[in-house]
């Protein structure tokens, strides 16, 4: 093959790989623009579900760039049965190695198939708590109280207890107060009760509960259990924790501090 021969192939192989890059980064862009307008056309449905609608939208995306790939691939005249038998040939390292995103990969569609939570829910799993953003195959993206973003893989998600704090449209709010001894008892449950009857957030069927709960060494030990719409938990549980004290402050109940009695003896 003579030089001027090798040009004119080299020539024609650089303007392939030049098309084909540019083909690549169009339709790669595309697929991207097109899946998350799907993606969204299909959240503003109330009957699909948003992380079906997630999972499905990726797992379609990939499929699509993968054949995207293979195509130019095979433009270029590459030989594709070559490069597959270099797959086949690696696939048991390369499964050893990812032997852990393949767990991962299996806890995905466990989540998804048995439904412990699902985007948007507020959660605790395996020690992280916070609202679900994003549901992968791999990973479940969390958002947490102070603004953090933790990356839970689903092999451990799915295999860890979930607290889903969301699933339900009511919860308890459970709480507890101690008064001193030498205080009016049935008054400071009296104070109770009616703080959590003057907040419209605190439901009225079940309703409101306050009973003297134990009677330990320095004070006498009152629960509270109010039921609440589950957004409005943790405005209830600070509401009375911040008027209890002043209400009692008010009617002459006190507060005791951990104190022990020692009788000396001669």
């Amino acid at each position: 093959m003579d030089i001027q021969a090798l040009a004119t192939k080299a020539t024609e192989v650089g303007i392939k790989i030049i098309i084909a890059l540019v083909v690549l980064f169009i339709a790669f862009g595309i697929i991207n623009k097109i899946s998350k307008g799907i993606e969204k056309l299909c959240a503003k449905s109330e009957r699909l579900d948003k992380t079906v609608v997630s999972i499905l939208g990726y797992i379609i995306r990939v499929a699509l760039k993968v054949l995207v790939i293979l195509g130019l691939v095979g433009y270029l005249g590459i030989n594709t049965a070559g490069i597959a038998t270099i797959i086949a040939s690696l696939g048991v390292g390369v499964g050893m190695a990812i032997n852990g995103a393949i767990a991962n990969f299996a806890g995905g569609l466990l989540i998804l198939v048995t439904r412990p939570f699902k985007v948007g829910d507020f959660i605790e799993a395996a020690g992280t708590i916070g609202t679900v953003q994003e549901i992968r195959l791999i990973h479940t993206k969390i958002a947490t109280l102070d603004n953090k973003v933790v990356y839970l893989p689903n092999g451990t998600a799915s295999g860890a207890t979930v607290v889903n704090y969301s699933e339900k449209d009511t919860r308890r709010v459970d709480q507890v107060f101690h008064i001193s001894y030498d205080s009016d008892a049935q008054k400071a449950l009296e104070i109770l009760k009616e703080l959590a009857e003057r907040n419209p957030a605190v439901l009225k069927d079940p309703a409101p509960f306050a009973k003297i709960s134990g009677a330990l060494d320095s004070s006498v030990e009152l629960t509270t259990r109010l039921w609440v719409k589950s957004a409005d938990y943790w405005d209830v549980y600070f509401y009375m924790l911040e008027n209890a004290k002043p209400a009692f402050d008010a009617a002459g109940i006190s507060i005791p501090y951990q104190q022990i009695d020692v009788h000396m003896k001669n």
